[in-house]
This record gives C-alpha cells, sequence and structure tokens, in this order.
C-alpha cells in the first residue's frame, strides 16, 4: 500500500507545482470537450427539438436508431472517424487528423446522440398544450421553438452535462484520432493509460484526480439542476 499512499502524494505534488507535462494534457482534454459539446449542442437541440416536436414517416426508427447510439463503443467512433480522415479518405484534405479539433469530431459523434435522445424526451414531456397556446398567440416557428427549449432548459442542461461526463472519460476515440502525442493532443484519459503503463504511477494519480473532481462536479451540478426542476 506504500506505493499508492506515495502516489497520491506525488500526484498532488505535480497538481500544485504546475507541472507542464501533467497541465498540458488537461488543458488539451478542456479544449477537445468544450469544442466538442459547444457543436453537440448546437446540433443536438435543434434536431432533438425536431424529433420529440413532430411526426413523420419512419419516426419509430429514427428513434431507435438515436437510442442504439446512446451505447455505441467509443472505439467504434474512432476508428469511423480514423477512416474519414486518414489521408486515403474522404476528409483527409481537411488535416484534422492527429489533431485536437478531430478529436472534438468524434466526440461530438459521441455526444450529439445523447443531446438528441434527452431534448426529444424532454420536448415530449412538455405540457401538450403549450404549442397550440404559443400558435394561437401568433408566435412564428422560431418562437415555438425557443419558447419549447426555454420550458426544457433544466432537462436539456442535464443532458448536456451527460453528455459532457461521457465525453471528457472517454479514450477510445482520443487514443485513436488524436494520436496521443505528448504536448499536442494527449489527454488526460489516454495520459492515464500511457503513463501507468509506463510505471510513472504519480502522473497517473494526478491526472487521475482531476478527472474525478471533473466527474464529481458534473454530478453536483446535475443533482442542483434537478432539485431546481422539481422546486
Amino acid at each position: 500500500m506504500d506505493y499508492l499512499l506515495q502516489g497520491f502524494m506525488q500526484g498532488f505534488v505535480l497538481l500544485f507545482n504546475g507541472d507542464a507535462e501533467t497541465y498540458s494534457a488537461i488543458w488539451a482534454t478542456v479544449y477537445a470537450s468544450s469544442l466538442s459539446m459547444a457543436c453537440s449542442l448546437l446540433i443536438g437541440v435543434p434536431l432533438g427539438f425536431l424529433l420529440g416536436y413532430t411526426t413523420f414517416p419512419g419516426k419509430g426508427a429514427v428513434r431507435t436508431t438515436v437510442d442504439t447510439l446512446l451505447s455505441f463503443p467509443t472505439v467504434v467512433i474512432g476508428l469511423v472517424v480514423y477512416a474519414l480522415l486518414t489521408r486515403n479518405g474522404p476528409l483527409g484534405g481537411t488535416g484534422l487528423l492527429f489533431t485536437i479539433p478531430g478529436v472534438a469530431v468524434g466526440q461530438t459523434l459521441l455526444g450529439l446522440p445523447i443531446i438528441v435522445a434527452l431534448t426529444a424526451n424532454a420536448v415530449e414531456g412538455l405540457d401538450k398544450r403549450l404549442p397550440m397556446t404559443l400558435i394561437t398567440l401568433g408566435a412564428s416557428r422560431r418562437q415555438i421553438l425557443w419558447a419549447t427549449v426555454t420550458e426544457a432548459r433544466f432537462s436539456i442542461i442535464l443532458a448536456a452535462m451527460a453528455a459532457y461526463g461521457r465525453i471528457v472519460s472517454e479514450i477510445g476515440i482520443s487514443m485513436m484520432v488524436g494520436g496521443n502525442i505528448k504536448w499536442h493532443t494527449r489527454t488526460i484519459t489516454t495520459a492515464i493509460a500511457l503513463e501507468t503503463g509506463k510505471g510513472e504511477f504519480a502522473m497517473g494519480v494526478a491526472l487521475g484526480m482531476v478527472l474525478l473532481a471533473v466527474a464529481l462536479a458534473v454530478n453536483v451540478a446535475a443533482a442542483g439542476m434537478k432539485k431546481k426542476a422539481v422546486q
């Protein structure tokens, strides 16, 4: 057990002394996850609204597909994105492979089904009289969208938190699309896997503590949102 205690002590030292390699991985994680969350919300909330608000042929199949994608393995997403971004792939000319924006593309595909599915559920759970009331008051489609999203804002925030929790803790996409390049695309999860494999237990512990702190913050915020929504 001594090596565990020593690892935690050294991990705290790395964090509080501002170790450049440790904070490089933290920054890469924050950058990639923030970029992917912004894209997931911008795309996913309108799609979730349309899925929950409208009725169209094949809607059941679409819902089933979206729900299936909720548990899509990250390594498969990484494989697909890698195939698209590699030099011989259809998007090879973009130069996104082994970059943070490239990682964000894969993480967006990971978070998007969560945002779409939970937003659709939130819209479907609203008072059925809301759209008709808005139409009666002369609201435009854009105003109906905005009013509905505002009404379901707490559920959408919870959806965003759930998506962020999965994005920030994934490793398959970051490893395959980012390449785990030191000082460039190495994220917290890939750094933990690599450094622990090399025997650098202290850095793995330091980054693990950061990841746990992020997970705790997300869960505390989610609990607060649930409590506020119930009140």
